[in-house]
C-alpha cells in the first residue's frame, strides 16, 4: 500500500517543468518565455501542484511571487530528478554500444563520391552492424539529430564540447578527362573552362596560391554544389578543382587526371564524437575501417 500510496501522492509529472522553471526565476512570465508556454499555463500547473500537495508553492504579492519552504525542497527535488533524467537520455545516446545500427551524419559531395561506394565493403566485414547514412552538411549537433558520428572537412568552428579525430589531410588540384587535356586543352590551363562550386568559390584561387601557378581560365561555369561540378569534369564540360577524396575513384580509374598534381588545402578531415571512438566498439569498428581506407586511396594515388 505504500508504493501504491507514494504514486498516487505525485503530482501531475508534465506540471514539474513548468514549477521548475518558474520557482528557478521566481516569475511565471520569465518561465513561460523560456518554455514557450503562456503566462496562465505556467500559472494553472503551479495550481495543480499545490491542489495535489495541500500546500502553498509560492507567495505572491504586488505581481511578484516567491517560494515558501515547501516550494524550496520541491525546487531541489524536482530539479535533481530533471538533470538526472537529462543525463541518463544523453548516456543512453553516447553509450549505446549494444545497437545493430550506427548513424552517421556525413557532407553529401564525401558520402556519394566516397563513402557510399565503400559502404558495401563495411557492411560484408560487419554485417552485425548497419551505417544509417544521413547527408547533411555544415554545423553538428549530435544529440539533436540522433547520431553518433558525424564525418565533417574542419574548415569551421567545431564545439569544444565534441571530440574531433583527425581522418585524413585534404589534397586538391585541378582535375579533366585524360583525353581532353592532351588534344582539346593541348596542355594548358589556360585553355579550359574553369568550374566553379558556390560552396567553395575560393578554390581556384586557393589552389593557385599553394601551388604556386599562374594561370587564367578560357571560360567560367558555376555550380551550386561540387559534385556537380566534379561530375561536369568527368563528363569533359571543364577542368575543376577536385579534392581528394571525392576524385580519389575517378583518378584511380583514369576517368579524370589531375596534371599538375595535388597541393595540401590546409584543412583536415575530421570524425565527430561524444566521446573518443575507443569508447563505443560501434564507432571504433567504423573509425578503423575508415583509417584503412584513407590509407588505401593515398597508396593508389600515390603509386600512380
Amino acid at each position: 500500500m505504500s508504493n501504491f500510496h507514494r504514486k498516487r501522492s505525485l503530482p501531475p509529472l508534465a506540471t514539474l517543468p513548468a514549477f521548475e522553471a518558474a520557482a528557478r526565476h521566481q516569475s511565471f512570465s520569465r518561465a513561460a518565455d523560456e518554455l514557450h508556454l503562456t503566462h496562465g499555463a505556467i500559472s494553472r500547473a503551479v495550481a495543480q501542484i499545490e491542489e495535489r500537495l495541500g500546500v502553498k508553492l509560492f507567495v505572491r504579492r504586488n505581481r511578484r511571487v516567491w517560494l515558501t519552504a515547501a516550494g524550496e525542497r520541491l525546487l531541489k527535488a524536482t530539479s535533481g530528478a530533471l538533470d538526472g533524467l537529462d543525463q541518463a537520455v544523453e548516456d543512453i545516446h553516447r553509450h549505446d554500444g549494444t545497437s545493430p545500427i550506427l548513424t552517421v551524419s556525413c557532407e553529401p559531395s564525401l558520402a556519394m563520391r566516397w563513402l557510399m561506394p565503400r559502404l558495401g565493403d563495411f557492411r560484408a566485414e560487419n554485417p552485425d552492424l548497419n551505417i544509417d547514412l544521413r547527408l547533411e552538411g555544415g554545423p553538428v549537433d549530435l544529440l539533436a539529430d540522433g547520431c553518433d558520428v558525424a564525418i565533417r572537412r574542419a574548415d569551421y568552428g567545431i564545439s569544444e564540447h565534441y571530440i574531433t579525430t583527425r581522418l585524413w589531410a585534404e589534397y586538391a588540384g585541378p582535375v579533366c578527362d585524360p583525353e581532353c587535356w592532351n588534344t582539346i586543352l593541348v596542355q594548358d590551363l589556360s585553355n579550359a573552362r574553369w568550374l566553379h562550386t558556390r560552396t567553395r568559390p575560393d578554390a581556384w584561387d586557393d589552389w593557385k596560391r599553394a601551388s604556386g601557378i599562374e594561370a587564367s581560365p578560357a571560360s567560367e561555369q558555376y555550380f551550386d554544389h561540387f559534385f556537380f561540378a566534379l561530375q561536369a569534369a568527368v563528363n569533359r564540360l571543364g577542368t575543376a578543382i577536385g579534392p581528394l577524396p571525392l576524385v580519389a575513384d575517378d583518378l584511380a580509374a583514369g576517368r579524370l587526371i589531375a596534371p599538375h598534381g595535388m597541393a595540401p588545402t590546409g584543412y583536415d578531415y575530421v570524425l565527430i564524437t561524444l566521446d573518443p571512438p575507443k569508447r563505443d566498439p560501434r564507432i571504433a569498428r567504423f573509425f578503423e575501417w575508415l583509417m584503412t581506407k584513407a590509407r588505401d586511396m593515398e597508396l593508389a594515388i600515390t603509386s600512380e
